[in-house]
């Protein structure tokens, strides 16, 4: 298996989305595409709108009058707020009576001894005291612990990837083989940017404010936090290393997309594209060919293999079964280790949102962001105790994960990934629990899992107990490989998915399903989306990935559309989306980000008054492609030097805290 060629792609991104064109539908895989022809015709299904509203009709339609009924009995749910427009520029954009004000950026200080940011100057050890790079997930955690306080807290931030073009003066895009520009110090610094960032904040006159020298401030960093590695793959044979003999230690974690915040007040980081870290190559008599081929390892993305012998798979071939987890941060002890919680599984995570089920099991939910890969749960065999924070802190390590199985009956069956039942045992190369969970993508194979549109997001709504998959993209699926749930051929800007469990039971196996919203300009023939026709011309979107819920059970996206923003010509941003009553399906657009950059986030202060959001590469994706600003950006020549700009100062990721100038909550 030989490294995966990025020089040919624009920019880190770009190879994201085009790595996974070397895998298609599992073999052998179930798809309900047949199923679906055989009601509607295989004709129909691939002629757009007219044949998905037919589709969505059929299987949907109890559920959207019993969401109608829902929304009349909350009151009625509506946003109030002038939305903006679609566009493309230099700066980033809200509604009319908010303020978007930067909070934490890019080599801020974080530890109390962190010097100031000098992008001339970099060091890897500064890097470890600073604010990291590419800001994705946001948890708030309210100080004290157990408040509702909404005015200081504690903001736990993921560092997802590092963007070396704009980070590091004249050097230049490095996403190639070569890696020609790269040293060890500069390896070190992203490895350093990478993690996660714990700042402590409080609203000081109206607006907010990081603590300087908070005892919990903290950084997290792929180069030298070390962490637990717990639950049934701990210990494991192939978790052992040459600096790791007991397979239950590991340096760091990397790519940590989305993530989440427990019901005890800890701080869930999500793996996401872990492969990419790891260069070399195994042959296929390798132990490790079959776990490591269906994870797309060794990606080749990083240079990180010449100075580190662990993400090196012929000198290290079981360091990458050490990372595609969840890792469990408490943000309140900046002195505990992180644990690397294997029973959730192992692969492209993306985030980790969790619930308190009515009989007390805490579900976690979360999405394997690959195309064609899977829709995921894990339920606990412990429960929640809200009196006793110590009790609850090992809880993720014994339950059930489950992988989704999607019914063109409008029904969702969530089966377990549990060691030897059905065909997960010794004859199909699963000897233990730990071995199902270190291969969840072969297990979820077999047991005929439905392959989805990239589940990103998942969110349950704790006001109506539903529950908001976010589907991003898909543009490999043929018309051969449309199902129900996945219902459009070349699936450019994706669509969200609404589960509703029986009587909000999370721990169901049994659930119902259906379509909200397909994403992408209805006006447009060829993208065929499906919006209440009450949507504006700016209230359509394009890629679902974040999402946020409202006090009122309202949702709250953002988007990330890759290089594809290009293509529907307007920037990622912040939508509201109706989810409930006649106005189900209308969006409005709330915030818009600068040009080359993505959206992440969001997360609302307990009160609804702040809405933090995360601006990730700002001047990086798709600039080539847009008017007026057709180049690669580099530190030298960025397509935007948003926020600062300043000469010499290169782009920066940042957190944005949004806050209604009335002080009021948002989108009331």
């Amino acid at each position: 298996m030989k490294n995966f060629d990025v020089s040919k792609f624009e920019n880190k991104a770009a190879a994201f989305e085009a790595f996974d064109d070397i895998r298609t539908s599992p073999e052998g895989a179930p798809t309900m595409g047949d199923v679906v022809a055989a009601r509607f015709g295989r004709r129909d299904l691939v002629k757009g709108s007219l044949a998905v509203t037919a589709v969505t009709a059929t299987f949907g339609a109890a559920a959207l009058s019993a969401g109608r009924a829902d929304a009349h009995a909350h009151g009625g749910m509506r946003y109030v707020f002038d939305e903006i427009q679609h566009g493309v520029d230099e700066t980033h954009h809200v509604a009319p009576g908010y303020s978007a004000d930067v909070l934490i950026r890019w080599g801020d200080p974080v530890e109390a001894d962190a010097p100031a940011f000098d992008p001339q100057n970099q060091t890897a050890q500064a890097q470890s005291k600073q604010f990291g790079y590419n800001n994705d997930y946001i948890g708030y955690l309210p100080l004290p612990m157990g408040s509702e306080t909404a005015d200081h807290g504690l903001l736990c931030v993921n560092h997802e990837y590092t963007n070396e073009e704009v980070m590091f003066p004249g050097l230049g895009r490095q996403d190639n083989a070569e890696f020609a520009g790269m040293t060890q110090e500069l390896v070190d610094i992203e490895m350093a940017a990478h993690g996660g960032s714990i700042i402590e904040i409080r609203k000081v006159d109206g607006k907010w404010e990081v603590v300087p020298g908070s005892r919990y401030a903290r950084r997290i960093t792929a180069l030298a936090t070390p962490m637990d590695i717990t639950g049934p793959a701990a210990g494991l044979d192939r978790m052992k290393t040459s600096t790791d003999a007991t397979g239950t230690r590991v340096i760091g974690t990397i790519n940590n997309c989305a993530g989440g915040m427990t019901p005890w007040g800890t701080y869930l980081m999500a793996e996401e594209n872990f492969h990419g870290y790891f260069w070399g190559e195994l042959t296929e008599d390798h132990a490790e060919y079959r776990n490591y081929d269906r994870n797309g390892i060794p990606g080749g993305w990083y240079a990180w293999g010449r100075y580190h012998d662990r993400f090196d798979i012929n000198k290290e071939p079981n360091e990458a079964n050490r990372f595609g987890y969840i890792v469990e941060v408490d943000p309140l002890d900046p002195t505990s280790t992180p644990k690397k919680r294997t029973a959730l599984g192992r692969f492209r995570h993306e985030g980790a949102e969790s619930i308190v089920n009515g009989d007390g099991r805490v579900v976690v939910y979360t999405g394997d962001d690959n195309r064609f890969d899977y829709l995921y749960k894990f339920v606990t065999a412990g429960t929640f105790n809200p009196d006793d924070r110590a009790a609850n802190m090992d809880l993720l390590d014994e339950g059930t994960l489950y992988v989704a199985k999607f019914h063109e009956n409008g029904k969702v069956e969530w089966l377990p990934l549990v060691y030897g039942e059905g065909p997960l045992t010794e004859a199909n190369g699963f000897t233990n629990q730990g071995d199902v969970v270190i291969e969840s993508r072969i297990a979820a194979d077999l047991l005929g899992a439905t392959p989805m549109d990239r589940p990103e997001d998942v969110e349950p709504n704790p006001v109506t107990g539903k529950v908001y998959v976010m589907l991003t993209n898909n543009s490999r699926r043929t018309p051969e490989q449309v199902d129900a749930v996945n219902p459009r051929p070349e699936s450019r800007f994706g669509h969200i998915v609404e589960i509703s469990p029986p009587n909000g039971d999370h721990g169901s196996t049994m659930d119902d399903w259906e379509i909200v919203v397909l994403c992408g300009d209805p006006n447009v023939e060829d993208v065929g989306a499906m919006w209440n026709p009450a949507t504006s011309d700016n209230g359509w979107f394009a890629s679902p990935d974040n999402c946020a819920v409202d006090n009122q059970g309202r949702l709250w996206i953002s988007t990330d559309q890759g290089s594809g923003w290009a293509r529907s010509g307007t920037a990622d941003g912040v939508w509201a989306l109706e989810t409930e009553g006649d106005l189900r399906g209308t969006g409005k657009m709330f915030f818009r980000v600068p040009i080359g950059a993505e959206m992440c986030g969001p997360k609302f202060t307990p009160d609804d008054t702040t809405l933090f959001v995360a601006v990730q590469h700002p001047a990086t994706d798709g600039t080539r492609n847009y008017p007026g600003f057709e180049r690669d950006s580099t530190f030298e020549d960025p397509a935007t030097r948003w926020p600062d700009f300043q000469d010499g100062m290169p782009p920066r990721p940042s957190v944005v805290a949004i806050t209604k100038d009335d002080g009021g909550p948002i989108g009331v």
